[in-house]
């Protein structure tokens, strides 16, 4: 398999990566105190949303439609909705995945990249005015 045809899902370490950075995610996202904004936001127990999430970054990086699947497109901001997303949100987040992904291991030009994409993505899930 050449470099070109290779996914996401393929250059990060498939599921045994994601599922790693997933976890360490909401690990974070439980014991750090800048992040509990979003944690609030999820249920007492993360084990569904560390599910939800694995299952759709999976699809999304190319890798098994697990998320598809399960629950047919993700509809990411209708499923948002319920949930007051400003700019500290948004920024929370993306600081969460930021260092999960670093402390799991992935090479830095990939969290760069993933970033990118993770950005545009948080910044368009806001639904409240800051």
């Amino acid at each position: 398999m050449n470099q070109e045809s290779r996914t996401l899902y393929d250059v990060i370490g498939g599921e045994t990566k994601l599922r790693e950075m997933v976890d360490r995610f909401y690990d974070l996202m439980e014991l750090e105190p800048e992040f509990a904004g979003i944690r609030a936001m999820h249920p007492p127990s993360t084990d569904g949303s560390r599910d939800k999430l694995f299952w759709f970054l999976s699809g999304w990086m190319g890798g098994p439609d697990l998320f598809i699947e399960r629950f047919g497109h993700p509809r990411l901001r209708a499923r948002h909705l319920p949930f007051a997303v400003g700019s500290s949100e948004r920024d929370q987040w993306l600081r969460c995945m930021a260092w999960a992904m670093q402390d799991v291991g992935i090479a830095e030009d990939l969290r760069l990249r993933l970033m990118e994409s993770f950005y545009q993505t948080a910044d368009w899930m806001r639904n409240k005015a800051d």
